[in-house]
């Protein structure tokens, strides 16, 4: 049985974000049911229920863990049902929340070449002693058996950017597939379910991977390619920051999957500025029209 908890559904900022006074951003302070709060994107995988798997440590980890049962401590006076982290890239709002779990707790992280490197350079993260929680490279395209047997996650190469404090100066903009963003392929040996919540570009070998699956978490980040522009809100397009946006347009992700066959699609790491978080909104209306759900805090899917 493969288990699946959303921690947390929206991108870096969460929604609201905190130095948001945007409109949807209020309806949300304000406490509005067609906009719930959501904080930054992660979930959590387990092939038995026991054993768990953190895939990406967002900045609210701390609080995705106090509110999720699942997560919580469950024997002696210190203890934790998560057996890893598996991080799909070195953007700070994957990675910032594994400073949250540096209180001596055994658990494994599992990064691939370029995002280990990253963390390597930075100081901070000796914080999280390697004695104690081990660092594992992950060889994109090869399966790593976890927790129970035949539970197995295998990372893939997803079009993708370098974090934006690792952007090459002369190509800041340029899209890598060598392991700087990654999707994951989760298993029981029955089931399958995948997780990209960063994806620039729909390829082939993209499409080969999702034919079939039972559930796919997916970018989600914008709707329009120009929306922070068009908000006022920023400068860069969704290409230019490494997503496909969502809308139902040539270039979005709605039509990329409607020759798929896909058991269920749900969309993830939504943007504050993204219609589609607003439950009355026609955005919404489309994204579950097209077959979508949008992923919220506490969703759980079991296969």
């Amino acid at each position: 049985m493969l288990q699946i908890v959303v921690l947390g559904a929206a991108a870096g900022g969460g929604f609201p974000q905190w130095n948001s006074n945007a409109p949807a951003c209020r309806r949300a302070r304000a406490g509005d049911p067609a906009a719930p709060a959501r904080t930054q994107a992660s979930i959590a995988v387990s092939g038995d229920g026991v054993s768990w798997y953190v895939l990406n440590a967002s900045p609210d980890l701390r609080t995705q863990i106090n509110q999720t049962p699942d997560m919580h401590p469950r024997e002696g006076l210190r203890s934790t049902p998560i057996a890893g982290v598996i991080l799909t890239n070195g953007e700070i709002d994957s990675i910032i929340g594994l400073l949250s779990l540096r209180e001596r707790q055994p658990f494994t992280l599992y990064a691939t070449a370029p995002v280990l490197h990253q963390m390597d350079a930075n100081p901070i993260f000796t914080a999280l002693d390697s004695a104690i929680v081990p660092r594992h490279e992950l060889a994109l395209d090869q399966p790593l058996a976890l927790k129970p047997p035949g539970f197995r996650i295998t990372p893939f190469a997803v079009p993708g950017k370098a974090p934006l404090y690792a952007e090459n100066s002369i190509n800041p903009a340029e899209i890598l597939t060598n392991g700087e963003n990654i999707g994951l392929e989760i298993t029981d040996g029955s089931k399958r379910a995948l997780f990209i919540p960063g994806c620039a570009d729909m390829t082939d070998a993209m499409r080969q991977r999702i034919e079939g699956a039972d559930v796919v978490f997916f970018d989600g980040t914008l709707w329009h390619d120009d929306e922070m522009i068009r908000a006022g809100l920023g400068s860069k397009t969704g290409h230019r920051m490494g997503h496909l946006s969502m809308a139902d347009e040539p270039d979005g992700t709605i039509a990329a999957f409607r020759p798929l066959k896909v058991g269920r699609k749900v969309f993830i790491h939504i943007n504050n500025s993204n219609p589609v978080l607003l439950a009355d909104s026609p955005e919404r209306r489309q994204a579950e029209q097209a077959g979508w759900d949008i992923a919220y805090d506490g969703m759980k899917i079991t296969l």
